[in-house]
């Protein structure tokens, strides 16, 4: 494992909030994360929840603009907030658009020859930074939940639904649910898996929702009715048809007059930490 770095660290609602990086063995870069330790961890392990941020976003977007601190402090959770793809790796267009490549990993392991060595944020997410954080942090790997933001949703109900007995809690706002049927997925899909459609399908939330065994979790989604994505990348109705059918607890509101901003997520974070507070503490 490797040593973790500590950038800057800061007092906040009588925790920490810090900054931290590592060299990363699968991705071969510098990966940066944040982490929110609560008060609460001072005198025992408390449970973690990851935030998974959008494109173009990194470590600090979600720590710095949601205010989800507060209410992490209030009910004793710790908040891990990971950088959105490697940095730096020197594949060839990695950073000629701000959809793909940098900024923009979408939660894959790529299978595509010039990105398959560095671009393995799946596994990333799902193992070598959790090992990091739980080593370095009063974490409970027995209660996690896990949350994100458009590509982050994306990614948040993924994982959330490939490994159920790992993130006990599961939420989103404003996800990217269909991937392979919308442009921001396909371009990504493409790009990071090829063109073997089926193979996309092990990365889009709502044919998972029709194909794994369904589960009594409750997975909350808030999403903006002013979000100028909606119609064209997130159409969330295609995830709601799907759990339906497979008779999955879903909760989604549509927010009048929000957009895909932070301040929409600013708006209802405390309502979606207190979804995940609900299930972590009573695991």
């Amino acid at each position: 494992m490797s040593a973790m770095i500590t950038r800057k660290r800061h007092r906040c609602f009588d925790g920490w909030q810090s900054f931290h990086e590592h060299s990363s063995a699968l991705t071969g870069t510098t990966m940066r994360f944040a982490v929110f330790t609560p008060p609460q961890a001072a005198d025992r392990r408390c449970p973690v929840l990851w935030f998974l941020s959008g494109l173009t976003c990194t470590d600090e977007n979600f720590p710095t603009k949601a205010g989800a601190q507060r209410y992490a402090a209030e009910h004793g959770l710790f908040l891990v907030a990971p950088d959105t793809s490697p940095r730096g790796a020197g594949v060839p267009g990695e950073d000629d658009s701000w959809d793909f490549g940098t900024g923009a990993g979408f939660y894959v392991n790529a299978t595509t020859p010039a990105y398959a060595k560095n671009y393995r944020m799946y596994d990333y997410v799902r193992d070598e930074l959790p090992a990091l954080v739980h080593a370095q942090f009063a974490t409970r790997p027995d209660a996690q939940g896990i949350m994100g933001h458009s590509m982050g949703g994306h990614g948040a109900l993924v994982l959330g639904l490939r490994h159920p007995e790992r993130y006990r809690s599961l939420s989103a706002f404003a996800p990217i649910v269909a991937p392979s049927q919308v442009p921001w997925g396909r371009k990504a899909f493409a790009g990071y898996l090829g063109g073997d459609e089926k193979a996309w399908a092990e990365y889009d939330a709502t044919a998972l929702a029709a194909k794994l065994p369904p589960d009594k979790r409750l997975i909350l989604i808030d999403q903006g009715a002013a979000d100028e994505f909606l119609a064209a990348e997130l159409k969330p109705e295609l995830f709601k048809n799907a759990c339906a059918a497979a008779g999955r607890p879903l909760e989604l509101r549509l927010r009048e007059g929000y957009d895909h901003s932070y301040h929409f997520i600013a708006t209802f974070v405390a309502e979606h930490v207190a979804h995940h507070a609900r299930v972590l503490h009573s695991s």
